[in-house]
């Protein structure tokens, strides 16, 4: 009888066809990127708006400070007013 050291088994044949089919898997896969960037534009005009409006209203430069921070945070402002309005049993 002769060696089989030379000839490939079973088991690594199929791990080869594996390797293969996973490589092959691996190139036909595309990279998609989604960007979805509406909600900066939006949240930067709003920015802006509330920038002029507090900031145009202030008379003092504590005041004109104030406005510029509230800028970053009116849409937490606005919710919070809005929910107010809406269930004004809470308070």
């Amino acid at each position: 009888m002769g060696s089989r050291e030379g000839s490939p088994t079973k088991y690594a044949m199929m791990e080869n066809e594996m390797t293969t089919e996973n490589t092959s898997n691996e190139k036909q896969q595309k990279s998609i990127t989604i960007h979805q960037s509406g909600g900066d534009a939006v949240y930067g005009i709003g920015l802006f708006g509330a920038w002029a409006y507090y900031i145009g209203r202030a008379t003092t430069p504590q005041e004109k400070l104030m406005g510029f921070l509230k800028g970053f945070v009116w849409p937490a402002m606005l919710v919070y007013e809005l929910l107010k309005f809406l269930n004004p049993e809470s308070e």
